[in-house]
């Protein structure tokens, strides 16, 4: 059997004071042959994924968030699709953060993210999350000057200030039981624009299509900087940010699917053990119900 992780080490960054995201080529395809390989190596991860969540589930200790983030089509909801394709709808939940409401945002940045957290046994999966304040926001700080924050909070180390709480809020949820990973898929500037293309001359992609999502390739540089920040104020060894080459979709699937299977395996997810009380009761059930059974034949019901 594969060792757990080898596919998707190669992308974790554990020494972020280091990282530069122009270190990673998101052309990178290392370890994997081609498509096909990476299709195998996929199925064999949503498998391992689907057994490791049925004890998650049953085990009710710990709760897994998945956070993907990145550039407009670098295959987000495509790659929760593929990587989840096996697992129990009731043991799993995804929520997508788009622009915030009145609502969300006369509250701190937080809190919508917060009420969506998984409960224990649950998989969560955020598609964009509460580090969209330290990256469209920093990127256009209009969006900033909405949120009514008094004018004493908002210095030049908002952005700090920002990565400072997120990276307490999710040593937080470690300290808790929640199991936490991030995922930044790493699409070239190149690869999204033959994939907005792609959009256009398509009609049944046509409706994926924003004219929103052209101009902010204008910001392509100041997005990229943000990210960057981010990612190093944030990467832990209890919350790893991924960085993954996302130009051929099989591989970052595969990469994904890689690193779920690694941190899941990591949490030693059992079965409960019944105690000799609950063994008890399961024997009394179990003869009531095998005397249930002779009492229908015996009696006709």
């Amino acid at each position: 059997m594969a060792k757990h992780g080898r596919l998707s080490d190669p992308f974790r960054v554990d020494k972020p004071r280091k990282f530069r995201l122009e270190d990673v080529d998101p052309e990178d395809t290392r370890g994997l042959k081609d498509e096909e390989h990476a299709e195998d190596v996929l199925r064999r991860g949503v498998e391992e994924l689907a057994e490791e969540q049925e004890k998650l589930y049953a085990q009710d200790r710990w709760s897994l968030l998945l956070v993907f983030q990145a550039m407009d089509a670098a295959g987000k909801d495509s790659t929760i699709k593929h990587v989840m394709s096996g697992v129990n709808p009731a043991g799993c939940q995804v929520f997508s953060f788009k622009a915030p409401s009145s609502e969300e945002i006369d509250h701190d940045f937080l809190w919508r993210c917060v009420k969506c957290l998984p409960e224990r046994g649950r998989i969560g999966i955020f598609n964009r999350s509460y580090y969209e304040e330290v990256l469209v926001v920093r990127v256009h700080p209009e969006f900033l000057q909405r949120q009514q924050l008094p004018d004493r909070l908002v210095t030049k180390r908002i952005w700090d200030e920002r990565l400072e709480d997120i990276a307490a809020f999710e040593k937080h949820l470690a300290r808790s039981g929640v199991a936490v990973i991030k995922f930044f898929l790493n699409v070239s500037k190149k690869e999204q624009k033959r994939r907005f293309l792609a959009r256009l001359d398509e009609p049944e992609k046509n409706w994926k299509f924003n004219v929103g999502d052209v101009k902010e390739r204008e910001r392509w540089d100041e997005y990229m900087g943000a990210y960057e920040e981010a990612i190093r104020a944030t990467s832990t060894g209890e919350c790893p940010w991924y960085v993954v080459p996302a130009d051929n979709k099989w591989y970052m699937r595969a990469v994904v699917a890689d690193a779920v299977v690694a941190r899941m395996k990591a949490l030693d997810l059992e079965f409960p053990v019944m105690d000799e009380e609950r063994r008890r009761g399961l024997e009394e059930a179990r003869s009531f119900l095998k005397d249930r059974r002779s009492g229908r034949r015996e009696g006709g019901e």
